[in-house]
Protein backbone atom coordinates (compact mmCIF):
# COMPACT_ATOMS: atom_id res chain seq x y z
CA UNK A 1 0.00 0.00 0.00
CA UNK A 2 1.21 3.50 -0.81
CA UNK A 3 2.00 5.58 2.25
CA UNK A 4 3.06 9.23 2.14
CA UNK A 5 5.66 10.42 4.63
CA UNK A 6 7.21 13.86 5.06
CA UNK A 7 10.34 12.72 3.22
CA UNK A 8 9.00 10.49 0.47
CA UNK A 9 6.66 7.58 -0.15
CA UNK A 10 6.31 4.18 1.44
CA UNK A 11 4.57 1.23 -0.18
CA UNK A 12 2.84 -1.24 2.15
CA UNK A 13 1.43 -4.62 1.20
CA UNK A 14 -0.93 -6.81 3.20
CA UNK A 15 0.44 -10.31 3.61
CA UNK A 16 0.73 -13.27 5.94
CA UNK A 17 -2.55 -12.89 7.80
CA UNK A 18 -2.20 -9.79 10.04
CA UNK A 19 1.44 -9.25 9.06
CA UNK A 20 2.29 -6.56 6.53
CA UNK A 21 5.00 -6.24 3.94
CA UNK A 22 6.41 -2.76 3.48
CA UNK A 23 8.22 -0.79 0.77
CA UNK A 24 10.76 1.94 1.55
CA UNK A 25 11.00 5.58 0.61
CA UNK A 26 11.57 5.84 -3.11
CA UNK A 27 14.49 8.20 -2.49
CA UNK A 28 16.28 5.43 -0.61
CA UNK A 29 14.89 2.64 -2.75
CA UNK A 30 16.37 3.93 -5.97
CA UNK A 31 19.75 5.07 -4.65
CA UNK A 32 22.62 3.25 -6.30
CA UNK A 33 25.48 1.57 -4.46
CA UNK A 34 28.25 4.15 -4.08
CA UNK A 35 31.10 1.88 -3.08
CA UNK A 36 32.39 -1.60 -3.66
CA UNK A 37 31.57 -2.73 -0.12
CA UNK A 38 29.87 -6.10 0.19
CA UNK A 39 27.01 -4.39 2.06
CA UNK A 40 26.66 -0.72 1.07
CA UNK A 41 26.74 1.60 4.07
CA UNK A 42 23.51 3.36 3.13
CA UNK A 43 21.71 0.02 2.85
CA UNK A 44 22.99 -1.21 6.19
CA UNK A 45 22.04 2.10 7.79
CA UNK A 46 18.51 1.88 6.37
CA UNK A 47 18.05 -1.69 7.61
CA UNK A 48 19.22 -0.68 11.07
CA UNK A 49 17.00 2.40 11.09
CA UNK A 50 13.94 0.37 10.13
CA UNK A 51 14.54 -2.50 12.55
CA UNK A 52 16.53 -0.95 15.39
CA UNK A 53 18.88 -3.95 15.10
CA UNK A 54 22.61 -4.19 14.48
CA UNK A 55 23.45 -6.56 11.64
CA UNK A 56 26.69 -8.35 12.41
CA UNK A 57 26.90 -11.34 10.11
CA UNK A 58 26.62 -12.11 6.41
CA UNK A 59 26.06 -15.41 4.64
CA UNK A 60 25.06 -16.88 1.30
CA UNK A 61 22.23 -19.29 0.77
CA UNK A 62 23.07 -22.47 -1.15
CA UNK A 63 21.60 -20.82 -4.28
CA UNK A 64 23.53 -17.58 -3.83
CA UNK A 65 21.28 -15.04 -2.07
CA UNK A 66 23.26 -12.65 0.12
CA UNK A 67 21.86 -12.72 3.67
CA UNK A 68 22.69 -10.07 6.28
CA UNK A 69 21.55 -10.94 9.78
CA UNK A 70 21.77 -10.04 13.45
CA UNK A 71 22.95 -13.56 14.29
CA UNK A 72 24.04 -16.37 12.01
CA UNK A 73 20.93 -17.68 10.23
CA UNK A 74 20.11 -21.35 10.55
CA UNK A 75 20.37 -23.67 7.57
CA UNK A 76 16.59 -24.01 7.70
CA UNK A 77 16.22 -20.25 7.37
CA UNK A 78 18.66 -20.11 4.46
CA UNK A 79 16.82 -22.94 2.72
CA UNK A 80 13.49 -21.16 3.31
CA UNK A 81 14.85 -18.02 1.64
CA UNK A 82 15.96 -20.05 -1.38
CA UNK A 83 12.60 -21.78 -1.53
CA UNK A 84 10.73 -18.48 -1.55
CA UNK A 85 12.82 -17.27 -4.46
CA UNK A 86 12.43 -20.59 -6.27
CA UNK A 87 8.66 -20.17 -6.17
CA UNK A 88 8.89 -16.51 -7.15
CA UNK A 89 11.16 -17.09 -10.14
CA UNK A 90 9.06 -19.97 -11.45
CA UNK A 91 5.99 -17.72 -11.40
CA UNK A 92 7.93 -14.81 -12.93
CA UNK A 93 9.19 -16.90 -15.82
CA UNK A 94 5.67 -18.11 -16.53
CA UNK A 95 4.85 -14.43 -17.06
CA UNK A 96 7.78 -14.07 -19.45
CA UNK A 97 9.86 -11.95 -17.06
CA UNK A 98 13.61 -12.26 -17.47
CA UNK A 99 15.17 -9.53 -15.30
CA UNK A 100 15.99 -10.04 -11.61
CA UNK A 101 15.07 -13.73 -11.68
CA UNK A 102 18.28 -15.13 -10.20
CA UNK A 103 19.09 -15.75 -6.55
CA UNK A 104 22.39 -13.89 -6.83
CA UNK A 105 20.47 -10.70 -7.70
CA UNK A 106 19.07 -10.33 -4.16
CA UNK A 107 20.10 -9.27 -0.65
CA UNK A 108 17.88 -10.25 2.29
CA UNK A 109 18.27 -8.72 5.75
CA UNK A 110 16.98 -10.89 8.59
CA UNK A 111 15.89 -8.79 11.58
CA UNK A 112 14.87 -9.83 15.05
CA UNK A 113 11.15 -10.46 15.22
CA UNK A 114 9.21 -7.84 17.20
CA UNK A 115 6.26 -10.19 17.37
CA UNK A 116 6.21 -13.96 17.10
CA UNK A 117 2.64 -14.91 17.98
CA UNK A 118 -0.79 -13.64 17.00
CA UNK A 119 -3.14 -15.53 19.25
CA UNK A 120 -2.17 -19.15 18.68
CA UNK A 121 -0.59 -18.47 15.28
CA UNK A 122 3.15 -18.14 14.76
CA UNK A 123 3.54 -15.04 12.55
CA UNK A 124 6.92 -13.32 13.04
CA UNK A 125 6.92 -9.64 12.07
CA UNK A 126 8.81 -6.38 12.51
CA UNK A 127 7.25 -3.19 13.90
CA UNK A 128 7.12 -0.07 11.69
CA UNK A 129 5.28 3.26 11.93
CA UNK A 130 1.52 3.06 11.35
CA UNK A 131 1.31 5.94 8.84
CA UNK A 132 -1.88 5.44 6.76
CA UNK A 133 -2.81 2.44 8.91
CA UNK A 134 -3.30 4.70 11.94
CA UNK A 135 -6.71 4.02 13.42
CA UNK A 136 -7.26 0.81 11.46
CA UNK A 137 -7.41 -2.69 12.88
CA UNK A 138 -3.70 -3.04 12.12
CA UNK A 139 -2.72 -0.07 14.32
CA UNK A 140 -0.99 -1.22 17.48
CA UNK A 141 -0.59 2.21 19.04
CA UNK A 142 1.31 4.16 16.42
CA UNK A 143 2.93 1.18 14.71
CA UNK A 144 1.98 -1.87 12.68
CA UNK A 145 3.50 -5.30 12.31
CA UNK A 146 5.06 -5.93 8.90
CA UNK A 147 6.06 -9.22 7.33
CA UNK A 148 8.89 -7.39 5.58
CA UNK A 149 10.09 -4.20 3.97
CA UNK A 150 11.88 -3.45 0.73
CA UNK A 151 15.00 -1.40 1.38
CA UNK A 152 16.23 -0.70 -2.16
CA UNK A 153 14.36 -1.28 -5.41
CA UNK A 154 17.36 -1.11 -7.72
CA UNK A 155 19.53 -3.29 -5.50
CA UNK A 156 16.77 -5.86 -4.84
CA UNK A 157 17.24 -5.65 -1.10
CA UNK A 158 14.59 -6.22 1.55
CA UNK A 159 14.22 -7.09 5.21
CA UNK A 160 12.11 -9.83 6.83
CA UNK A 161 11.68 -11.12 10.36
CA UNK A 162 13.73 -13.99 11.71
CA UNK A 163 11.92 -17.34 11.91
CA UNK A 164 12.81 -20.22 14.20
CA UNK A 165 10.07 -22.59 12.98
CA UNK A 166 7.26 -22.81 10.43
CA UNK A 167 9.75 -21.77 7.77
CA UNK A 168 7.10 -21.84 5.08
CA UNK A 169 6.06 -18.42 6.36
CA UNK A 170 9.58 -17.13 5.79
CA UNK A 171 9.45 -18.49 2.24
CA UNK A 172 6.13 -16.71 1.69
CA UNK A 173 7.55 -13.42 3.00
CA UNK A 174 10.45 -13.72 0.57
CA UNK A 175 8.17 -14.48 -2.35
CA UNK A 176 5.75 -11.66 -1.56
CA UNK A 177 8.46 -9.02 -1.15
CA UNK A 178 10.17 -10.32 -4.25
CA UNK A 179 7.05 -10.10 -6.38
CA UNK A 180 7.13 -6.32 -6.22
CA UNK A 181 10.83 -6.22 -7.06
CA UNK A 182 10.38 -8.50 -10.06
CA UNK A 183 7.53 -6.32 -11.27
CA UNK A 184 9.57 -3.16 -10.71
CA UNK A 185 12.28 -4.47 -13.02
CA UNK A 186 10.05 -6.13 -15.61
CA UNK A 187 6.63 -4.49 -15.75
CA UNK A 188 6.52 -0.99 -14.30
CA UNK A 189 2.83 -0.50 -15.08
CA UNK A 190 1.85 -3.65 -13.21
CA UNK A 191 4.21 -2.72 -10.39
CA UNK A 192 2.42 0.62 -9.94
CA UNK A 193 -0.99 -1.05 -10.19
CA UNK A 194 -0.29 -3.64 -7.50
CA UNK A 195 1.97 -1.77 -5.07
CA UNK A 196 -0.88 -0.21 -3.07
CA UNK A 197 -3.00 -2.96 -1.53
CA UNK A 198 -5.16 -0.45 0.30
CA UNK A 199 -6.96 -0.32 -3.05
CA UNK A 200 -7.49 -4.07 -3.02
CA UNK A 201 -5.61 -7.11 -4.21
CA UNK A 202 -3.40 -9.54 -2.36
CA UNK A 203 -0.53 -11.95 -2.71
CA UNK A 204 0.44 -13.92 -4.60
CA UNK A 205 0.36 -11.48 -7.51
CA UNK A 206 2.29 -13.72 -9.90
CA UNK A 207 0.74 -17.14 -10.37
Amino acid sequence: MLIKTQAAFLFIVLSLASGLAVFPSVAVAQRRQASGASVPRYLLAEAERVSGDRFRTTARTPAGVKVVAVTSPSRAMLDAIDSGFDNLFAAARRQGYRRSVYHRDYTVFVARSDRAMTGDAYIPAIAVGASQYAGTRYDRGGFIYAAGMVLDLDANAFIIAEHTRDFGRASDAVRFEGEHLVLFHNDRRRFEATADHSRGGAHPILK
